[in-house]
């Protein structure tokens, strides 16, 4: 029984001393993992990248070619396999999903380590504690970008630009203090305060405005959409300075 030919392709992608296309090598696997044996050029200088590009009228590489057709770079070669290419400006909710669901996942894992059980009360406050940490630091890897996209929704950010500068390190500095259950003196009235300002700003440019907004509530260069999840975010620091104010003084009343 004849056996098919086996399917070729071929690639020309930098590999250079001093760097490798992280997108020749993306293509290599996409075309590997296709089936296709690949007959992979590389481009071992800044000269022959530019000498290629020029020959075949091209800005990028890499550049496929499969059956002596030029298939394009990487996320043609996705389209090409009927593979989804993520629009880099398309809004998701991604990140703030993502860091939820890890701070969730810590804060069990914490509880468990401690209690021995991951269902407790102070799982519940971890959760909101180590939320308010990451999402701090999110902001805090680039506070110029942050204070740029809160500027543009938040009510005292408007009417006192220091304030998107101090956000990110207040939001901080509440969320370890509240980790470790100390100070709630400073914990509490900063937490409410960002909190409530941060709740109020959401509603009215969402809301009430009806304006469409990304939100820098993990950074100023994400695509995430101002709206219930940016929300929720104040709500939780909101409610955990509550939390912090009203469980102290139930638990110390007599039964």
């Amino acid at each position: 029984m004849a056996t098919a030919a086996p399917k070729k392709a071929t690639i020309y992608r930098m590999v250079m001393p001093t760097h490798t296309c992280p997108y020749g090598v993306k293509a290599k696997d996409l075309l590997r993992r296709q089936g296709y044996e690949v007959e992979d050029h590389w481009l071992r200088t800044r000269e022959e990248t530019d000498a290629f590009k020029a020959e075949h009228g091209v800005k990028t590489t890499p550049q496929t070619f499969i059956g002596g057709e030029r298939v394009g770079g990487y996320d043609d070669l996705r389209r090409f396999f009927g593979k989804a290419v993520r629009d880099p400006k398309a809004v998701t909710y991604r990140p703030v999903v993502a860091v939820f669901a890890m701070t969730a996942l810590m804060a069990l894992a914490a509880s468990y380590a401690a209690f021995g059980s991951p269902f407790t009360v102070r799982a519940g406050e971890w959760f909101i504690a180590f939320s308010m940490c990451v999402l701090a630091m999110l902001k805090l890897q680039n506070v110029e970008s942050f204070s740029s996209m809160f500027l543009n929704y938040d009510l005292l950010a408007k009417r006192w630009v220091p304030y998107s500068y101090v956000y990110p390190y207040a939001e901080g500095v509440a969320g370890v203090l509240m980790a470790a259950g100390v100070l709630t003196w400073l914990s509490v009235p900063i937490a409410l305060v960002i909190g409530t300002i941060g709740a109020v700003s959401v509603i009215k440019a969402v809301y009430v405005d009806k304006r469409e907004l990304k939100c820098a509530c993990v950074g100023g260069d994400s695509n995430v959409p101002l709206g219930f999840l940016s929300l929720t975010e104040n709500v939780m620091m909101v409610a955990m300075a509550l939390w912090m104010v009203i469980a102290p003084a139930a638990l110390s009343m007599p039964h």
